[in-house]
Order: structure tokens, then sequence, then C-alpha cells
């Protein structure tokens, strides 16, 4: 091949093409991944940060998602117990909405249809015994509790495409494709032309088959090439977060339910706050103009306060955002029942046009190894699945134990402040020795930017995960733009400069 022919051009940064390049790069294909914005910057950094089955979707019959998503929330913690852990529910009953044999049922069901190995299994609590009866108002006297998992989702992604590169794919950031046609010399090729967002450059390569994981653009990508036969529709749904400072003080999670048949989660968040969400709400128009609506903020607050004796009132939010889910449209006249599963849908003439409708982060492995299936014939690839059993960057930690490993980093950097020491493990796990390489105290870590953020912490995210300016370090590499100063940002997009890191005009 030529230097700029490819086996796979993936068109998307967010969890579904990252993983999809994983998963090919993994199976000796040349690879390149190319995202307009930054890796996870839209629909994958806006989640509930949340690895689970999805409880409320037994009540819709939708038993397969159910299934596969619990399967999948074991395989992804043992790949990566550093930004993935176990979480345990605490479900309040609510006396006028659902009946507890209802929940009971659906709590049995959840606990033995995905082969369930590593987490504990429900049970009923007694709120007024229980440690998360406290922040709750007295008539929620009774409830259950159940097992998911956390996960650092744009983190996730990023390491999705750390492992891609490792294994020879090309991530290129702030760089958009332009146009998307068959090769006139040949045609088993896509024409792929690409504009770096950077300096203006445009440039073509070609590709013997194309992903389109552009979320809730992949009509868009869709319609730049002439073989969009695709029957199938995107419905974009957004869905809003606000963040407050701490409602609690214990690690459980709530799940609310509310009269409108929706579920809310308050989730302890980044220490020092928790997490509350989420809205459905169906969008048109360009989903990069969705922005929070006041409603929403106040949909929420007057919900999550049905069921906290403190009220969380509008003016209690410290950060909020948004994103716009690309869900299959099957058709649906509830927003909310709207499914989450994901249809992939190719070509049938030309050379391989692969494109991605909904999904979820925690099937995204899932959904990348169908793709690569579905492409082993047209493209000849001889590998298998290998991702199952595999650990991502920083993931392998002797027999998946954390706290053996947070032990063992401790007393290999004895200097290492504690807050660091913490932040350092679960966002990096065994690649903290890419941030502590040649440092031997709190010192060579460099200039501190605040909130635990420090010059050698910075120049790792630019060198190893794409990160080309502050918001890419402080809203998706991690979630420290809730502790710094604020002028931080404008610091740190001031040392990246001076190292000749840039960031797209």
């Amino acid at each position: 091949m030529n230097e700029g022919d490819y086996d796979l051009i993936i068109i998307g940064g967010g969890i579904n093409g990252a993983g999809v390049a994983r998963d090919a790069a993994g199976r000796g294909l040349k690879v390149l991944l190319c995202e307009k914005d930054d890796l996870a910057m839209h629909t994958s950094s806006a989640s509930t940060k949340l690895i689970h089955g999805g409880l409320r979707y037994l009540e819709y019959y939708d038993f397969k998602l159910v299934r596969h998503a619990l399967q999948e929330r074991e395989v992804l913690l043992r790949s990566a117990p550093h930004i993935i852990w176990p979480l345990r529910f605490i479900l309040p009953h609510h006396r006028d909405l659902r009946p507890r044999w209802l929940i009971r049922l659906g709590l049995f069901l959840y606990d033995h249809i995905g082969g369930r190995k590593l987490l504990p299994k429900s049970h009923s609590v007694d709120l007024k015994k229980h440690t998360s009866g406290a922040a709750l108002r007295q008539e929620f006297s009774s409830g259950f509790e159940y097992s998911d998992c956390w996960v650092q989702d744009s983190r996730l992604v990023v390491l999705c495409a750390r492992d891609a590169a490792d294994k020879g794919a090309e991530i290129r950031v702030n760089t958009r494709c332009t146009d998307l046609t068959v090769a006139r010399d040949n045609q088993e090729r896509w024409n792929v032309e690409l504009q770096d967002r950077a300096t203006d450059k445009k440039e073509t390569l070609t590709a013997r088959a194309v992903v389109n994981a552009a979320g809730p653009w992949v009509e868009d990508v869709i319609g730049l090439q002439n073989q969009g036969e695709s029957k199938h529709g995107v419905r974009l749904v957004k869905g809003s977060h606000v963040v407050v400072k701490k409602l609690f003080d214990h690690d459980y999670t709530y799940i609310f339910q509310n009269a409108d048949n929706r579920i809310l989660f308050a989730v302890p968040y980044e220490g020092k706050f928790t997490l509350l969400g989420t809205t459905d709400i169906e969008v048109s128009g360009d989903p990069e103009t969705a922005s929070v609506e006041q409603k929403e903020i106040d949909y929420i607050c007057n919900a999550v306060s049905e069921y906290f004796k403190r009220p969380v009132k509008p003016e209690n939010v410290v950060w909020s955002y948004t994103g716009v889910r690309p869900l299959y449209d099957d058709a649906s006249a509830n927003a909310s029942k709207v499914t989450r599963d994901y249809v992939i849908h190719m070509s049938k003439s030309g050379p391989p046009l692969v494109s991605i409708f909904g999904g979820k982060i925690t099937t995204h492995r899932k959904l990348s190894e169908e793709v690569m299936d579905m492409l082993a014939e047209p493209l000849n690839v001889q590998a298998t699945a290998w991702t199952k059993m595999a650990c991502l960057p920083g993931g392998d930690i002797a027999n998946a134990d954390f706290e053996s490993f947070v032990q063992q980093t401790k007393a290999k950097y004895p200097w290492l402040s504690v807050d660091l020491l913490n932040d350092y493990t679960r966002n990096y796990g065994t690649r903290i020795t890419g941030i502590l390489a040649g440092a031997s105290a709190m010192t060579d870590l460099g200039e501190h930017f605040g909130g635990g953020l420090y010059a050698a912490e910075v120049q790792y995210l630019a060198d190893y995960e794409w990160a080309r300016c502050a918001d890419d370090i402080l809203w998706r590499r991690s979630r420290k733009g809730l502790h710094v100063p604020p002028d931080c940002a404008e610091k740190i997009d001031r040392w990246m400069e001076s190292k000749g890191i840039h960031r797209a005009a």
C-alpha cells in the first residue's frame, strides 16, 4: 500500500469510534480514526458515568439490551479496574408509583439474566436503619439495594484510542471528514478527504472500508457520499445533568422513580459534589448548539427534592452539561422509550461503509466486535475477536485488585501526596509511571496550576492522550475543572503554547 492508504478509516472519536479503532488495530488492520473536535468531546463525555444494564429498560421489555449490557458490565470491570468500579444503588420505594412486588421482580431479573459473577446481588433495605436513609425524607422508610458500576466516561474513550494507537492505529483529533467518494481508479476503495482544523490543510486518503461512527452527525456523513441507501435514521435526544455540592456523606448512589415514569440518579461525584440527572428531550437542528435549558435544571432539582430532606434548588447548581444521544429511530412516540440499543448498517454495494446508529457506553465493546466481524469477510481479516479478555491501558492490575495496587504505588512513590496518589492511580492505573518517570519529589512535577494539576500531567496528556488545550485536560481527560481556580484554563493554554502544543482554530 502507498503511505496514504488504509484498510479502515473511522469517522468519529466517541466511544463507538474509539472502540472500533481498538478492535480493528488489534486484528492487524491499518487504521486511521479522525475526530473533528476532541476525543469524547460530545455525547461520550456527557453521560451519567455509569456502566449499567439499564434497570428501567426492563419495563419496556428490552430484555436483550439489558442482558447484553449486564454481560458487558463485568467484562469492562475486569478490563479497566482503575476507571471502572462497583457502586451500590439505593432505590427508595415510592408507594404511589410502582408496587414493591414489581420492583422486586425486576431486580431478580437484573441479578440473573446477565450471568452476574463479580457483583453482589440485590436485597431489600430498611431506610430507617440504613446509612443512606438519613438524607431522605421520612416517608421513604424502605427500599432496595443493587449493584452497577461507575466509569470515567471520557477516559474510557481516550484509553480505547490509546490502545488502538499502541497497536498501530493513527489517531487524528481536530480533523474533519469533508468528503467521501468511491475512488474513480479503484472502485473497491474510498477516497476520504480530511481537513486539519488547526492548519486548514486538506488531504485525500484512501481506505478499503469506512466506519461512520459520527454519533449525532451520522446522517451528515452518509450524506457526503452517494451510497446513502440506509433506511435507518437517527433520533436526537438531549440528556442534561447538573452538579451540586455534596448532598450526602456516604458512597451509595440513589436511583429515584419519578411520576412521569422517568428515573433520576444522584451519584457521589469528584469527592466534593453530587451528580444529578438526567433529562430526555428530543431535539432538532445542529447538535453542536445543544445546551442545558433552565427548564431542565428546574425539572432535575424538583424531581430529586421529592426524595431528599434538604431541597435542591437551581441556585445550588455549580456546573451543568448536556449531551445529544444519537438514538436509533424506532418510531416511539415517547423520547424516554426510544431504544438505547444499537443498529449497525453496512452498504450493499461498492466498498464497505458501516454506519452506527444508537448504542450505549456499556455495550461499546460488543458493538465494536460486531462491526469488525461484519467487515472480516470483505476485508479478508483472518484474526478473530480479542477484546473480551484484554485490559485497557493502565488496567493490567494484578487480579484486578485496585486497593493492593494503590498500596504498592504508595510504597514505590512515598513522596507523592495522598490526594495525587488517589487521583493518578484512579485515572492512569499502571500507566502512572508515564507521569512520574524521573520524579522523586513533588517539586519534580513542575508548575502547579491548582486543583492537583501539575505540568507533568499536562505534558503526559499532550504526549500520549492527544490533549491540545486546557478544556481537553480539565473537562475530558479529567474533571479537574471543578477543582481549579478560575484563571487556571488560561494558564494551561499559555503553558501548552509555550511548549509548542497547538489547538484547533
